[in-house]
């Protein structure tokens, strides 16, 4: 087994949701910690990373074109919702039915 050092490096950075940093404070409290990095350090010694299976959705690039009003509601939308275009993007096609209505004769 690897030596271990009790005493914190130099720091980590790294991003998180917000819902994750509320977390961390949550747990803060709860357990009395003094810091989020106790918390941090906490979490990542009582962890079983050997077991664990992150799931993670293969991305790819892809280029499309859009009309000049459609890249400009995006880019409105993507300021106004602090959102990226991609984000958006993605909404707006996981929210798309995967077959179109029938056509009436």
């Amino acid at each position: 087994m690897a030596k271990t050092s009790r005493k914190p490096s130099a720091p980590l950075t790294f991003d998180l949701p917000e819902s994750l940093i509320a977390r961390i404070e949550t747990c803060r409290k709860g357990h009395g910690f003094a810091t989020a990095s106790e918390v941090v350090r906490t979490a990542i010694s009582g962890f079983d990373f050997e077991s664990c299976a992150p799931t993670r959705d293969p991305h790819r690039q892809i280029s499309v074109r859009v009309t000049a009003d459609q890249r400009s509601t995006l880019r409105r939308y993507a300021r106004q919702k602090n959102a990226s275009v991609g984000e958006l993007l993605r909404l707006a096609l996981e929210a798309m039915p995967a077959k179109g209505a029938k056509k009436k004769k």
